[in-house]
């Protein structure tokens, strides 16, 4: 049976089992990773590697999170487009000295699924989505984070992955970054 699923946003950070991650990272040279070291997890469909712009922030500050995300052969996830299929996101966990801007999704391939004859938007490559994220500079804002050393960003990566017959569960992989604070 093929199981379709609606799209669906959720902003919460998910600690579940259904991605390990690991706190082991591999260096890159920084032509290949302007954002320095990953963080790397893997699921049955895909492999995530999770970077950020700034490890050291002041409010007013712009970071950029990234994932690198690695379909396993034959997989794909969904890209933004007219369809039903749960398109994979990148979802900020919300915090009152914190404001995301949408999500920047690469260019999209074209996929014929045969068993319902749909042409839809796929990610089948490597690809990387980003979503910038604003320290506030307002007083409520330095107020809540007076005092603090580091804060936490966090969010998920959410996705739905097929084959070339099947489609499987939703997935979520957390996504989590600690940053020293600037006075």
């Amino acid at each position: 049976a093929i199981m379709r699923m609606r799209p669906f946003v959720l902003a919460v950070v998910c600690l579940g089992a259904a991605a390990s991650t690991s706190s082991a990272q591999t260096a890159r040279p920084a032509a290949a990773n302007p954002f320095g070291e990953p963080t790397r997890a893997s699921t049955s469909h895909l492999t995530v590697e999770s970077t950020i712009s700034h490890t050291t922030v002041a409010p007013g500050a712009r970071v950029t999170m990234a994932v690198d995300v690695t379909p396993r052969r034959t997989m794909h996830v969904y890209a933004p487009g007219k369809h039903d299929y749960q398109v994979v996101s990148l979802n900020i966990a919300p915090e009152p000295w914190l404001r995301a801007d949408a999500t920047k999704y690469p260019a999209s391939e074209s996929y014929h699924f045969e068993p319902t004859n749909e042409t839809i938007p796929v990610y089948s490559k490597p690809f990387r989505l980003t979503r910038e994220v604003i320290i506030l500079d307002t007083p409520e804002a330095k107020q809540q984070l007076a005092g603090q050393s580091s804060v936490t960003l966090a969010g998920v990566l959410e996705y739905q992955a097929c084959d070339d017959k099947l489609c499987y569960q939703p997935t979520k992989v957390p996504v989590r970054f600690t940053v020293t604070m600037k006075p």
